[in-house]
């Protein structure tokens, strides 16, 4: 029998990479309910759960889309709430993560500790002095600096947990869809250093509480918090010649700078210049970092009066005083509501909700409502799901799912409660987008042509299969009747002459691995 089964998923496999090695499939597009329903469904959210196609159809589209766009509306299942407080790493501080889970931090409190306990009386320091052997520095032992280092990882897994947990579970769908396009717009890489503490603080507290208001409130929290300052090295950024212009703070540092022009706001296109380059990074010399309480503040955020340039400066054509902290207010202004910066969020935006390549019109429409609303983010969306261009039948199923789309519309098509947060990690991993892993901050691409490959197909095929027969291995059947009636059954001709001639036992994978659920 497993000799039977193993050889039916080779099928399964073969079928997939013969049916990529044809013109893309995609699912019959019509103008009937169901399909506008699903379209909306895997466009704002990532994919319906068993009912929520029939639930839509009852209250209407319109309704669906005002109550996503106010998630505060939409009350959270309790078990998610209590999955959620049990993550107690995700209400902590900047300050409090690194100094409660750094492993430096750790022997800096140890030395601490121990240094107390040398405190010895008169008499005793002055039997060590004439010939006793003063006390050694403690080295932790082997054991101690394992579990410091096992704790380390404890912020970015809870931070893993929490994200995964939130887009499977939570019905504020577009909020989780939001939270994984700012992120990725304003992507740090949960594994560079002090940011392994920090990234799951930073889309709590920066990116989550700005997704749908106003960009230049999310522009500001993602440029102070110490996650991005660590990331793109702002926290050594200093001004030549300035008092504490010495070791890692010698000089300028442009990383910051320029990625929050290139890819934050303006846009490779944007018309600055490498001199409105250097005059940033000079306007944001100082910007840094603390890792302990300073003035009762946690958040992490630090100037340094000492290390800021604070000549007069002229950027993107507009004259800053020197005049210290404000100065990046100043240029944070300029930043988010250049006509440049309205149309690279609007591009970005009707890319991903509409198409790899999206309509002129539309973008422009998009980037004229953002300049209207002085870049707010819950007016520019609305235009977006009330222009013709997003329920245009051309685009149902037209966007290819990123590894981390699919692999949550698999787990939410499934129904899935007790996931393995794990082991969905590795396969994010296997699937080349592990979750907080990219390291370049243009961040994770959202094209077909990005993810669309032979290796990828298979890795996604194996995905459904082991998905399916753990279901099956747990005596949890998937319901195929089911299963279709939560996809819409939007499957095409060929592959349900698949499915049919298929063993019962690879139904379920057959649809799960099908072209049909590769889109979106």
């Amino acid at each position: 029998m497993k000799l039977k089964l193993k050889y039916w998923v080779l099928f399964l496999l073969l079928g997939i990479c013969l049916w990529f090695g044809l013109p893309i499939l995609k699912p019959t597009a019509t103008a009937s309910d169901t399909a506008k329903v699903l379209h909306l469904l895997n466009r704002i959210g990532f994919g319906p759960l068993p009912g929520d196609i029939q639930r839509i159809q009852s209250t209407g589209i319109e309704a669906y889309i005002k109550s996503q766009l106010a998630p505060e509306s939409i009350p959270l299942p309790p078990q998610l709430i209590q999955k959620l407080e049990g993550l107690k790493t995700l209400q902590l501080t900047p300050v409090e993560l690194f100094n409660r889970y750094s492993p430096q931090a750790g022997e800096r409190r140890q030395e601490q500790t121990q240094s107390q306990r040398n405190i010895l009386p008169r008499r005793q320091r002055q039997s060590q002095s004439e010939g006793n052997t003063p006390p050694r520095r403690q080295k932790q032992s082997q054991p101690n600096l394992q579990m410091a280092q096992k704790q380390a990882q404890k912020p970015l897994q809870e931070a893993r947990e929490a994200r995964l947990l939130r887009a499977i579970a939570s019905p504020r769908q577009l909020e989780e869809v939001m939270v994984d396009f700012w992120f990725n717009h304003f992507n740090v890489f949960g594994a560079k250093g002090d940011t392994r503490f920090w990234v799951g603080a930073y889309e709590e507290q920066a990116i989550r509480p700005h997704i749908l208001g106003s960009f230049r409130d999310l522009l500001e929290a993602t440029a102070r918090h110490p996650a991005m300052l660590f990331y793109l090295d702002n926290w050594q950024n200093t001004a030549p010649g300035s008092p504490k212009a010495k070791g890692r703070f010698r000089g300028l540092n442009e990383n910051y700078a320029r990625e929050v022009m290139e890819l934050h706001t303006l846009g490779v296109d944007g018309g600055y210049t490498q001199e409105d380059v250097t005059t940033l990074a000079r306007i944001l010399t100082g910007w840094g970092l603390i890792r302990r309480v300073n003035n009762g503040d946690k958040s992490g955020f630090y100037f340094d009066r000492d290390r800021h340039d604070f000549s007069d400066k002229i950027f993107l054509g507009k004259s800053i005083q020197g005049s210290g902290i404000d100065e990046v207010e100043q240029a944070l202004d300029i930043l988010a509501r250049h006509p440049a910066t309205a149309h690279h969020i609007s591009y970005q935006l009707a890319q991903y909700f509409v198409a790899d390549e999206p309509p002129s019109n539309l973008v422009d429409s998009l980037a004229q409502r953002f300049q209207q609303t002085d870049g707010n983010i819950r007016a520019v969306l609305e235009t977006l799901f009330q222009s013709p261009e997003f329920f245009n039948t051309k685009y149902y199923g037209s966007k290819f799912k990123t590894p981390y789309q699919y692999v949550i519309s698999e787990l939410r098509a499934i129904d899935a409660k007790n996931i393995n947060i794990s082991s969905i990690s590795g396969f994010l991993r296997q699937l080349g987008m592990p979750l907080y892993g990219c390291q370049t901050p243009n961040g994770y691409k959202n094209t077909q042509s990005a993810w669309l490959n032979p290796d990828g197909m298979i890795r996604r095929v194996n995905f459904a299969t082991t998905l399916a027969n753990r279901r099956n291995g747990n005596k949890e059947s998937l319901d195929i009747t089911q299963l279709r009636q939560t996809i819409g059954n939007n499957l095409s001709t060929k592959t349900q002459e698949v499915i049919a001639s298929s063993p019962e036992k690879l139904k379920a994978a057959l649809i799960l691995g099908s072209p049909e659920m590769m889109r979106r």
